[in-house]
C-alpha cells in the first residue's frame, strides 16, 4: 500500500513490513518514490535487473519498520557531457541510477570548450559547428597520447524534453549549466563575434581538442549578451520551472513509475562563470573602453557584469542563477547561488552573505581523480580520493553559524570527464564513491573522524552485488580488473598518489 502522510516531510518515508502486507507512508510523492527505493534494497540484488531471473520466484522481505528523511534537500551530481559526449540513453541509465541512490539533482554541463551540446534552434552552428573537435587528447593534458578521431554530438530539443521529463518521474531536477563567460572556445568556433576579435583571429578557432584553462572568452558587448539571451530562452522551454505536466506524459517512462511533482530545484539554471581568463579583457581596446563606459574599477567587476545581468535577467523569468565560486570575484549577484568547488571558502563566504551554497569542493568529491595510488590505475589525473575519503566528506563547514549553516542546500559530487571517454570509464571513476556520497548526503553521520568505515565497507559488500544487477563497471575494492586498467605512459605516474606537475583543476 502506497499513501501519502501530510505530517512527514515531503521527502520523508516510513517502510513498514508487517505479516500480512507492506505500506510505504511518504511525507509527499517524492517521499512515497524514496520508499520504494529501500524496499526494492529489502527485496534483494535480484529486484534491481530488468527482468526478472527466476520466474515464478516467491519474494521475501525481513518485517521491519524503517522510518527515514534526508539531511539535505540537494543530493546531486554533475555530469560533464561536453568534453567526453554521453549519447541520451547513458543520461537515462544514470538517471536510474541516481534514483537508485535518492539522489534528486543532475546538474548537466552542457558547454565548455571542447564541445556544445545542446540543440539551439536560432542558432545552429552551435551544434553543426561547435558539437565535433577533430581531434582529442588521450588522459591528462601532459600526455603525449591523442585519439585522432573526430568526436562529438549533441541532444536535440526532444532529448532534452524527454531526458527532463523523465527525471522528473523519479523525482530529480535537471539543472542545466550553460558556461559564460569563459570556457567558450566551442560557441566562438561557432560563431566568431562572440569573441574578442580585435586580439584574436577568432576566424581561426576551432573547437578546442586538448584539457586545462582555456584564455578565450566571451566579449563584452551588447551583440554577446543578446546572443545568449537567446541561447537561455530556448533552455528555459527545455528545462521548466515545473516539469510535472511534461513528466507525466513522457513516453518511455515506467509504468509503475509515480506520478512527478515538482521538483525542488528545477528552476535553477547553472552559468559556470568559473576559470575566467581575463587576459583578452586586460589587451582588448574594446573591452577597456567597456569597461569604462560602465564604470567598472577592473576586470574582476567586468565579469560580475556579466553574472549580474544573466541573474536579473533570469529572476525576471522567475529562475534562480547557480555558479561556480568564482562568480564572488567582483561582486556577487544579489540573487546568486554558488557552487564552492575550489574547496569550502567560496562557500563559506557566500553563506556569510546569505547566499545559498552546494558544497562540492575539489578535495573531497571531484571523482574524476584517482581511487587508489597503485601503477594499474587509469591515467592519473589530480591526486587520490579513496572510498573512505568520499565517506567522510562533511558538506557543512564548522565554521558556520547555525543560521548561515541553513544556506547549505546540500551537496553534489562532479564527475568531469576528460580522462573518460565512454561509458564504462565514467561507471569506473564514479562507483563506488558515489555510494558513499549518496550516504553522506541524504544521512545524518557523525563527525567524519568518528564515521564507522569498517561498518559501511561490510554494507557495501551487498551493494556492489545491486551494483552487479545494474550492471554497473565500479572499480572493485581489490583494485581495477584487467580490462579496467589503463596505465599511464612511461614518467608520467606522479608518483603512487601524487598528481603530475601542473595537474588542472578541471572545471
Amino acid at each position: 500500500m502506497l499513501r501519502l502522510d501530510t505530517h512527514l516531510d515531503p521527502e520523508a518515508y516510513r517502510v513498514t513490513v508487517e505479516r500480512h502486507g507492506v505500506r510505504i507512508d511518504g511525507g509527499g510523492p517524492a517521499g512515497v518514490f524514496w520508499g520504494a527505493q529501500t524496499f526494492r534494497q529489502l527485496l534483494g540484488p535480484a529486484a534491481f535487473r530488468r527482468a526478472p531471473v527466476e520466474p515464478g520466484r516467491a519474494w521475501s522481505v525481513p518485517m521491519v519498520a524503517i522510518e527515514d528523511a534526508p539531511r539535505f534537500a540537494w543530493r546531486g551530481l554533475m555530469l560533464d557531457v561536453a568534453r567526453h559526449f554521453m549519447p541520451k540513453d547513458g543520461v537515462l541509465r544514470y538517471l536510474d541510477l541516481l534514483a537508485a541512490h535518492k539522489l534528486n539533482v543532475l546538474h548537466l554541463h552542457l558547454t565548455d570548450d571542447q564541445g556544445w551540446r545542446i540543440e539551439i534552434k536560432r542558432y545552429p552552428k552551435l551544434t553543426e559547428t561547435g558539437s565535433w573537435r577533430a581531434r582529442t587528447k588521450f588522459g591528462h593534458r601532459a600526455s603525449p597520447l591523442w585519439d585522432e578521431r573526430p568526436h562529438g554530438g549533441h541532444y536535440t530539443q526532444d532529448d532534452i524534453r524527454e531526458i527532463v521529463a523523465y527525471a522528473a518521474r523519479l523525482h530529480i531536477s535537471v539543472v542545466p549549466e550553460i558556461d559564460i563567460p569563459g570556457h567558450s572556445q566551442a560557441a566562438i568556433a561557432a560563431y566568431p563575434f562572440l569573441g574578442n576579435t580585435d586580439v584574436v583571429d577568432t576566424a581561426a578557432l576551432t573547437v578546442w581538442d586538448t584539457w586545462g584553462v582555456n584564455p578565450n572568452v566571451l566579449a563584452p558587448t551588447e551583440d554577446v549578451l543578446r546572443f545568449y539571451e537567446g541561447v537561455f530562452e530556448e533552455v528555459l522551454d527545455l528545462f521548466p520551472a515545473d516539469p510535472a505536466q511534461a513528466a507525466n506524459g513522457a513516453p518511455g517512462a515506467p509504468s509503475n513509475a509515480p506520478r512527478a511533482s515538482r521538483t525542488p530545484f528545477s528552476g535553477f539554471v547553472h552559468i559556470g562563470g568559473d576559470e575566467c581568463v581575463k587576459d583578452q579583457w586586460r589587451r582588448s581596446p574594446a573591452a577597456r573602453a567597456r569597461l569604462r563606459e560602465l564604470g567598472l574599477a577592473d576586470e574582476d567587476e567586468l565579469q560580475s557584469w556579466f553574472i549580474r545581468h544573466f541573474d536579473r535577467w533570469l529572476a525576471d523569468r522567475g529562475r534562480r542563477l547557480i555558479g561556480w565560486d568564482e562568480i564572488l570575484e567582483g561582486g556577487l549577484a544579489p540573487g546568486a547561488a554558488v557552487s564552492s568547488w575550489r574547496g569550502y571558502a567560496g562557500g563559506i563566504t557566500a553563506a556569510r552573505a546569505g547566499h545559498d551554497v552546494v558544497m562540492c569542493p575539489e578535495q573531497q568529491v571531484y571523482l574524476d581523480h584517482r581511487q587508489d595510488g597503485g601503477p594499474d590505475e587509469p591515467m592519473p589525473i589530480g591526486y587520490v580520493r579513496t572510498l573512505q575519503d568520499v565517506y567522510r566528506f562533511e558538506p557543512v563547514p564548522p565554521q558556520l553559524t547555525e543560521e548561515e549553516a541553513r544556506h547549505v542546500l546540500g551537496a553534489q559530487a562532479n564527475v568531469w570527464t576528460e580522462v573518460m571517454e565512454n561509458q564504462a570509464r565514467v561507471d569506473y571513476q564514479t562507483f563506488p564513491r558515489l555510494a558513499a556520497f549518496a550516504e553522506v548526503a541524504w544521512s545524518r553521520l557523525p563527525a567524519p573522524e568518528e564515521r564507522d568505515m569498517a561498518d559501511f565497507e561490510r554494507r557495501m559488500g551487498a551493494h556492489y552485488r545491486r551494483l552487479d544487477a545494474l550492471g554497473v563497471d565500479y572499480r572493485p575494492p581489490a583494485g581495477p580488473l584487467p580490462w579496467q586498467r589503463r596505465p599511464a605512459p612511461e614518467g608520467m605516474t606522479g608518483g603512487l598518489g601524487r598528481p603530475i606537475e601542473g595537474s588542472p583543476p578541471n572545471v
